[in-house]
């Protein structure tokens, strides 16, 4: 049993992204499980834990794999706020939450009730949705979405950060809407998101407080992208200083893919950009070398996502700490 680790002098923060449907592709992760394994991760040391937002996964569609079935996944709300229930110190949050699967009102309150279960440890990450699948299976309209977001930015931010809105739009309309009662942060939690196209970057430099940088396998990949992020703030009229920059990285861990794992899900994995973590020194220096390029926070996708895996970055922790 790993004692309760309380990070501190780390270059920057590391969290695990926590896994809502396979282990390694061979069972289902079942909510004791993810219990489990966020309350190990938190022991061990991990600064932050995070939830995939999806409805399910098609390989076909995400990372160009055919003939591999669609994953089945919980939903994400349910679990965050218990995941937010059963932990203390970790920081925790949706990476990210599509503001398409739920009105955005309603959003800004599930957030605030999150934030509250949590005693103010969530960080609300937000994007515009692209799985076609899932839009498609429950319903939800796949137009304009980066339009729909825009206006789902504009009443969460508003009703986070003033406790009130009233809007008219192309998509959504609100009332006289009010969050009662409020969470434990005046102003709500903060919010994560991720940019890559000029639109999207507008957006983050106007309503984020968090930038996330998908999936780069190397930390010199940052540096256009730092930079690209940095312009639209400026163009914003806001200081990049002000926007922390994060990253979720994919890693590949010694035995990963053994003979049980599905057809297919390597390939998966490095359409995703994953990498082999190498010795704990190596990743440790890897992430090292993110931090100097301005990267404050990483979110972490292990394979496989065990309580083994999280055992073996005990130690890169560890050289993190001593950094």
């Amino acid at each position: 049993m790993i004692q309760m680790v309380q990070p501190t002098g780390r270059p920057l923060k590391v969290g695990l992204v926590l896994p809502l449907e396979h282990d390694h592709g061979r069972t289902k992760a079942r909510w004791r499980d993810i219990k489990a394994l966020a309350q190990h991760a938190e022991a061990a040391g991990f600064d932050s834990l995070w939830l995939p937002d999806h409805l399910v996964y098609d390989f076909a569609q995400m990372g160009g794999i055919p003939d591999v079935p669609p994953w089945g996944v919980w939903e994400a709300w349910s679990i965050l706020s218990s995941v937010a229930a059963v932990t203390e110190r970790v920081e925790i949050g949706p990476l990210v939450s599509c503001t398409s699967f739920r009105n955005p009102a309603l959003l800004a309150k599930m957030a605030d009730t999150v934030d509250e279960i949590s005693n103010g440890r969530l960080v609300l990450g937000l994007g515009a949705g692209y799985h076609e699948i899932e839009f498609r299976q429950f319903g939800y309209p796949l137009d304009h979405l980066v339009g729909r977001f825009d206006e789902a930015l504009q009443i969460i931010h508003a009703l986070l950060r003033t406790g009130k809105v009233d809007f008219e739009g192309a998509y959504y309309s609100t009332r006289e809407c009010e969050l009662l009662p409020r969470g434990p942060r005046r102003t709500g939690p903060p919010i994560l998101m991720g940019a890559k196209a000029p639109r999207t970057r507008r957006l983050a430099a106007q309503y984020a407080d968090y930038w996330n940088g998908l999936r780069v396998d190397a930390p010199e990949k940052v540096v256009p992208m730092r930079e690209a992020m940095d312009d639209a703030c400026i163009k914003a009229g806001r200081d990049p200083k002000s926007l922390l920059r994060t990253m979720l990285l994919l890693f590949d861990l010694p035995g990963a893919y053994g003979g049980e794992a599905p057809e297919g899900h390597r390939a998966f994995r490095t359409a995703l950009g994953a990498s082999p973590a190498g010795t704990a020194e190596a990743l440790a220096e890897k992430l090292r070398a993110f931090a100097r390029e301005g990267i404050s926070h990483v979110q972490i996708w292990l394979e496989p996502n065990t309580r083994a895996t999280v055992d073996a970055m005990v130690p890169v922790l560890e050289l993190l700490d001593r950094a």
